[in-house]
């Protein structure tokens, strides 16, 4: 999420007099967030914006920010996500962006994540201590929990979402928006996402800068610096964000967790020609 932080100055100069960040209380997601209105616009996992999109919510999907932040840890017990049948897996909650990607890494490799894995909801802390004490076999990890369990050497890298084909060929965050406040404020839109899209190449050239920017908002500055050498946030523009919709929707059908097509997800919910202006106009 570094470029939405990093951008707050950026949004300023683009003319928001009043940036505000919202802290979503515990089972309070940007997804439903934007829905509702309360968030004009939010960087996010693509997956859960589909499942939400299918649902109905009015959610529109603006442009890539950049590919894998997600690992998955498990112990020695799992060495590929084909191991993961009839093992105890540990997510946040069911349809956390955490659970909605191992079920798309599930679905893939032929699993059904509703059948073949068991699924357990912890918060994220206790996740750690339970991987540790190999209570569960595997987790599902974001920065900067992934740098935590590599630092304390707890379990091994299964999955890394930032190498490793097919994943690493997709986008992971996503920035979306309230299909009114589109329609109701196309330059406000655009400019949002252009602070957003500038912040992420600041974040690949300055990667000190950004990670103190950050550790201001409470994380760590070590990981997040960690973080920022770790995320290509300067490749925005190669890769296919509609690529990614496609993907995905596949993905989360065959997982049997939408019912729309790739097809109607692409007409309904994403618009792209602030992205496209901007590729022109923003020099790499």
């Amino acid at each position: 999420m570094a470029p939405q932080y990093v951008a707050e100055e950026l949004l300023k100069t683009e003319g928001f007099s009043d940036v505000q960040y919202v802290n979503l209380k515990v089972g309070v997601t940007p997804y439903g967030e934007i829905a509702s209105g309360n968030v004009d616009i939010s960087m996010a996992f693509v997956a859960p914006f589909i499942t939400q999109v299918d649902a109905g919510l009015p959610i529109v999907l603006l442009g890539g920010v950049h590919v894998g932040c997600y690992e998955l840890f498990g112990t020695d017990r799992v060495r590929a996500v084909r191991d993961l049948k009839g093992k105890t897996v540990a997510v946040p909650e069911l349809g956390s962006p955490h659970h909605v990607f191992l079920a798309s890494m599930a679905a893939y490799v032929g699993l059904d994540p509703g059948k073949d894995i068991n699924f357990v909801t912890y918060p994220v802390v206790e996740t750690i201590r339970l991987l540790e004490a190999r209570k569960i076999d595997a987790l599902m990890a974001f920065p900067p929990t992934a740098q935590e369990l590599r630092a304390r050497k707890i379990g091994h890298v299964i999955v890394n979402s930032g190498v490793d084909r097919p994943w690493s060929q997709y986008f992971c965050c996503i920035v979306a928006s309230n299909r009114e406040f589109v329609r109701k404020h196309p330059v406000a839109t655009k400019r949002a996402l252009r602070a957003i899209l500038k912040a992420a190449n600041l974040c690949a050239v300055e990667p000190d800068r950004a990670a103190r920017l950050v550790a201001d908002k409470g994380y760590n500055y070590a990981y997040a610096l960690q973080t920022m050498k770790e995320i290509t946030y300067a490749k925005w523009r190669d890769y296919d964000p509609e690529d990614t919709i496609r993907f995905y929707s596949l993905r989360l059908h065959e997982a049997g967790m939408i019912k729309s097509s790739p097809q109607k997800i692409i007409a309904q919910s994403t618009d792209w020609r602030f992205l496209n202006e901007l590729k022109k106009e923003l020099k790499g």
